[in-house]
């Protein structure tokens, strides 16, 4: 079963134990226009995503029976297009470094202002508008994909982004700029990584 196209909101699916969260969370989204459903569990969370996939789903790590990485680890081999918002109480650098690799959205830290999701949320909106419209069936990538090298290490200071772009920038490099062996090396469809590049360039970086 593939996603609905973007073009009306999409729906959001929040995964999260706390009812008082849950319930902030949800208030949130529907006066943002989002629809949006709630999972306690992750494996409560895959049930519903069986039934109707969504198109965005915002995560909590720190959750009773499977824990948020796996049921993260799930969706994107399940599910590839759905985009994936980590909001959690429960995080450090080498979640981090799981959630670059499987291609999340935002890596938010509770206590998180609602205006940083807001942000996120309008991050995966664009990624989806990118990618739904030419997107493959399900599964047709995954033999292709192998998860990339963890990223360098970064100071306690540097954000998620900024280790996912040095990551990517410095594989560039080192393949004097071939697209397609960063890719490869990465892990990553080769639209997504012209995707991260032209967003680079946006913010005034050099990409060569």
């Amino acid at each position: 079963m593939t996603l609905r196209s973007p073009a009306a909101d999409p729906h959001v699916l929040v995964v999260e134990d706390e009812p008082r969260m849950r319930d902030v969370l949800l208030r949130a989204l529907e006066g943002w226009g989002f629809s949006a459903s709630a999972a306690r569990t992750g494996e409560e969370a895959l049930r519903m995503m069986h039934f109707e996939p969504r198109a965005i789903v915002i995560l909590d790590l720190n959750l009773p029976g499977m824990d948020g990485m796996e049921c993260f680890e799930q969706i994107r081999q399940r599910w590839p297009q759905t985009q994936v918002i980590i909001l959690t109480g429960f995080g450090d650098l080498e979640a981090a470094r799981k959630a670059i690799h499987l291609d999340v959205v935002e890596f938010l830290t509770k206590p998180c202002h609602l205006g940083e999701l807001e942000t996120a949320l309008s991050r995966a909106r664009k990624r989806l508008s990118e990618i739904l419209p030419e997107a493959p069936e399900p599964f047709e990538e995954e033999d292709e994909q192998q998860p990339p090298e963890p990223p360098p290490p970064a100071g306690p200071s540097a954000t998620l982004e900024e280790i996912e772009r040095q990551h990517i920038l410095a594989t560039l490099a080192r393949n004097r700029g071939n697209r397609a062996a960063t890719a490869a090396e990465l892990g990553i469809s080769l639209r997504t990584l012209y995707y991260r590049l032209s967003e680079y360039e946006k913010q005034g970086f050099r990409i060569d």
